[in-house]
């Protein structure tokens, strides 16, 4: 099964990677509707999904975010056909055992995104920091070690979107939040964008095809 969410999500990170990019990422929508649709189990998903990107290295860069798709599918719609309790069995338990170093945070900002909808809450970055991630509280300090650049950096939602991208530059090449920061504050800054605010996020990107992917990724889930 595939969530149309996510379905309306893979196009358009491969329409936004292929624009930015000399290999034309949109050939492949059919080999990853596939993947997301297939009726086999997480796992067995996981292994399609990194053959398609074995076999295309040029897509290399968004593995792990559509490694973050894919459970976000996961959660959305292959769980239907479930167990209700599935998430809590000691299968599902083995599942993110073994797939504990696959993702990025973005997974963590889809999910929010999808509570914004559920409840009707307008997203926002200070929400997301304390509300959903709960980066205040004592028991959440490692989402607090994580996010810290973010947290230290909520005035550059106020700042033009090159400050943003001379910080995302900055940042550590070991911050686990590195690699989506620009495209996340970006899209919290504006998260109704015009197409002359995208060209100029994208002129302001160091990795173009990736943030841009990203960007549309989060757009599609408001």
């Amino acid at each position: 099964m595939i969530d149309p969410k996510i379905e309306s999500a893979l196009a358009a990170a491969l329409r936004a990677f292929s624009r930015y990019n000399s290999f034309d990422a949109t050939q492949l929508n059919v080999a990853f509707y596939d993947v997301y649709a297939s009726e086999d189990d997480f796992l067995s998903k996981v292994d399609s999904l990194d053959a398609v990107f074995d076999d295309y290295s040029e897509m290399e860069a968004l593995r792990e975010v559509f490694f973050d798709l894919l459970m976000i599918n996961f959660f959305s719609a292959d769980v239907k056909k479930l167990e209700d309790d599935y998430l809590e069995t000691k299968e599902w338990e083995e599942i993110e055992e073994e797939t504990l170093d696959r993702g990025t945070e973005l997974l963590n900002l889809l999910l929010y995104l999808n509570e914004c909808e559920d409840e009707d809450i307008e997203p926002g970055l200070e929400d997301y920091l304390k509300e959903f991630l709960l980066v205040d509280e004592d028991e959440f300090q490692d989402e607090y070690r994580i996010y810290e650049p973010v947290i230290e950096n909520q005035i550059l939602l106020e700042s033009p979107v090159e400050e943003i991208g001379r910080v995302a530059e900055s940042l550590p090449e070991d911050s686990e939040i590195k690699e989506i920061f620009y495209p996340m504050m970006c899209f919290f800054q504006n998260t109704e964008a015009s197409e002359e605010a995208k060209d100029i996020i994208a002129e302001n990107s160091i990795n173009k095809d990736f943030d841009m992917a990203v960007f549309s990724i989060l757009e599609s889930f408001i």
